[in-house]
């Protein structure tokens, strides 16, 4: 039995209180007079330090009476407070509580735990006082290290899966539930939803990416997305940043095969709910002498579309002037004139119906899919654990004002890692959401904030802290980052020499430690459970299908998926039903060859992408940027 013994508050969520874990302690049940040999044994020893191997101290949080696995805006519309969804794929010790929990029929006795990042920092403008919060909610499935676990598995769940949810609440209108104006906005991170892979090797500090299966149709990259559309709703924005040169093909082939993998899924959906790709090569344009600042002005470019397409969560009475917000307060979405596309839509060449809607009834400019979300007439449901909407019927005369507003869609960011690079494009979107925020909130009028300003700064410093934290779990080392340094003015030979050591920590752990880590976290998580005739944990080949048998899940809750109904017919989502597919076959090879690395194996690549714009492509319409270079396809 593992117990907490202490505790300290590092925040509050709507005036209840987050932990995190300070000390625990492992107790063996029954006593030590009543066991048997077979506990003092070799192997029992070892699977014992292997369980505690998993540090309870570090990155664990949980709260009694806020669902910290659960985004601020889910936990709006959840009605049923009495239980503690365990089935939820952020709680860590989901498989250790099962037992306890299934004897006693209750969780009294347990904690829910979340792994990940929590920072919460009290913040003022104008002299007016805010809180903002940053989580971090690392997925247990198929959870692990670096090289051990990427790309996808056969369900559908990819590597390093994290949620990251940006909170703003205002203090001046009160900190209780309900009692005050609260803000919230989540976008992912994951692996490229692919099977590939690379291979460790102590010779060779970057190997050789692999492709390892053909799936001609993407079915796992299709549960993934079916997954997120399911937690987030619609649209999915895909901004993928790895890079598309290289003399040594690595992350290039990925990038097309990602891409022919999100136009061949987006011949099967209609127009309004089809995947919007983005791709841009972040190292490229950063070693082409562009500062920092161009860095962030391009990637504050693609969140602001992003926001304008998903909006974002607020509950609570506007305090500025309604002259003054009318248009921010209808909508999370700013007023774009009938007839004109916005950028992002240009870039994914789909098709926003709901938008189109919106402005047919008179300039009602909503979040993409909330188009009736306003003027429900109480009918709204939830659908999926994480707040996908659906609103069942309308009536246009409820003043939009006294209603709180809703995200729908997610943008998933994604590099190699999901690390270094990920975490700068997703401080670009927690930056431009933040002027949302508080404009929401009526703290400030406009909403845009000066990236020189000090709550941008304060803001950076709590994506860099999340960034290093999430790094160390997965990569092992702080996150490799040259765009904060120059931001916040430190010397290039200072920040060359850190990075260098960051890369050796790196390396060590990627090659030394990370095995007897990923064989820590398949123990914690239920993945493996050790079986007397059975071969043992350490003796795996491989612990692939650890993650696809089921182990480690409850039963009965995770098998309750949850889809979102599909509306009514229209004549996009009838064109699609009556559409043939085509799969894509990008590789004429034999594919019991694991290896594919090589030029004319790239060159293969090459299958029919639809729907799909790289950021930077030929006849890419993108308002003016400083700084923006065209990206190399």
């Amino acid at each position: 039995m593992i117990l907490v013994t202490k505790r300290r508050q590092i925040g509050t969520v709507c005036g209840r209180a987050i932990y995190r874990i300070e000390e625990s302690q492992f107790i063996t049940v029954p006593h030590s007079t009543v066991q048997t040999e077979a506990s003092y044994s070799k192997v029992e020893l070892r699977y014992k330090k292997l369980l505690l191997a998993v540090d309870l101290t570090k990155d664990f949080y949980f709260s009694y009476t806020y669902r910290i696995m659960h985004s601020m805006q889910t936990n709006a519309m959840v009605l049923d407070d009495d239980q503690i969804p365990y089935d939820n794929m952020f709680v860590w010790n989901a498989f250790l509580t099962r037992g306890i929990r299934q004897t006693l029929r209750n969780t009294r006795w347990t904690l829910a735990l979340v792994h990940g990042f929590f920072q919460q920092e009290k913040l003022s403008i104008f002299g007016r006082i805010f809180v903002i919060t940053l989580i971090g909610r690392r997925s247990r499935h198929f959870a692990g290290t670096r090289y051990l676990k990427r790309g996808v598995n056969d369900k559908g769940r990819v590597a390093n899966d994290v949620e990251t949810e940006q909170l703003v609440m205002n203090e001046e209108t009160g900190i209780g539930p309900g009692t005050g104006q609260i803000s919230s906005v989540v976008q992912h991170r994951g692996s490229i939803p692919l099977f590939w892979s690379q291979e460790m090797s102590r010779l060779s500090p970057k190997p050789d990416i692999i492709l390892q299966r053909f799936d001609p149709t993407y079915h796992a990259t299709k549960l993934h997305f079916d997954n997120l559309s399911n937690r987030y709703g619609n649209p999915i924005i895909i901004l993928s940043l790895i890079k598309t040169v290289e003399k040594r093909p690595r992350e290039m082939m990925l990038r097309r095969e990602y891409a022919n993998a999100v136009g061949y899924l987006n011949q099967s959906l209609p127009e309004d709910r089809q995947l919007k790709f983005i791709h841009w090569d972040f190292h490229k344009f950063a070693k082409s002498g562009n500062k920092s600042a161009n860095v962030l002005a391009v990637l504050g470019g693609v969140a602001a579309d992003a926001l304008d397409l998903t909006g974002f969560y607020y509950s609570g009475k506007p305090l500025i002037s309604k002259k003054n917000t009318q248009q921010s307060l209808i909508s999370t979405t700013p007023v774009i004139p009938p007839g004109r596309k916005s950028p992002l839509r240009d870039r994914s060449s789909s098709l926003d119906l709901d938008r189109r809607l919106a402005l047919d009834l008179g300039g009602r400019h909503l979040s993409m899919d909330l188009t009736s979300l306003y003027s429900a007439t109480g009918s709204s449901s939830t659908n999926g654990r994480n707040g996908a909407l659906e609103v069942e019927q309308k009536d246009l005369n409820i003043d939009p004002l006294r209603k709180p507003r809703y995200q729908s869609g997610v943008l998933r960011t994604n590099c190699i890692d999901c690390l270094d690079r990920t975490n700068v494009a997703q401080y670009a979107y927690g930056l431009e959401a933040l002027g949302r925020q508080l404009q929401a909130c009526g703290l400030i009028d406009c909403p845009k904030i000066d990236p020189d300003c000090e709550v941008a700064a304060a803001l950076m410093d709590m994506y860099h802290n999340m960034g290093d934290c999430l790094a160390l779990q997965y990569g092992g080392s702080e996150a490799h980052n040259y765009v904060f340094p120059e931001r916040q003015g430190k010397w290039k030979a200072t920040t060359h020499s850190q990075e260098f050591f960051k890369s050796i920590r790196r390396y060590y752990s990627n090659t030394i430690t990370d095995g007897e880590k990923q064989d820590a976290m398949n123990l914690f998580l239920g993945h493996f459970q050790p079986q007397e005739g059975k071969p043992d944990l350490w003796e795996l080949e491989t612990d692939y299908y650890l993650h696809v048998s089921g182990q480690g899940e409850e039963s009965l809750l995770e098998q309750r998926t949850t889809r979102i109904p599909s509306r009514k017919p229209s004549f996009s989502s009838q064109k699609s039903r009556n559409r043939t597919l085509f799969s894509v076959s990008p590789y004429d090879e034999d594919f019991r060859r694991l290896k594919m690395t090589s030029f004319d194996k790239l060159q293969a690549t090459r299958g029919s992408v639809k729907s799909v714009r790289m950021y930077g492509d030929s006849g890419f319409k993108r308002r003016a940027v400083a700084g923006v270079a065209s990206d190399a396809a």
